[in-house]
């Protein structure tokens, strides 16, 4: 699968609705700091069960 942004070949891929789409590593990186920064990955906690555990290092 390749990138929806670029030529690349796709390092993950979503699917919503049975439409799925490639992002290589760079423009995954690239959303998930656009995320980080707006009000979606608020929704995003809301919507998933996000749960986090203690690791001993």
């Amino acid at each position: 699968m390749q990138c929806h942004y670029c030529d690349r070949d796709a390092a993950y891929a979503a699917e919503r609705g049975g439409v799925k789409v490639g992002l290589c590593e760079s423009h995954f990186r690239d959303r998930v700091e656009e995320l980080t920064e707006s009000e979606g990955l608020e929704a995003l906690r809301e919507q998933v069960d996000v749960t986090q555990t203690d690791r001993e290092s």
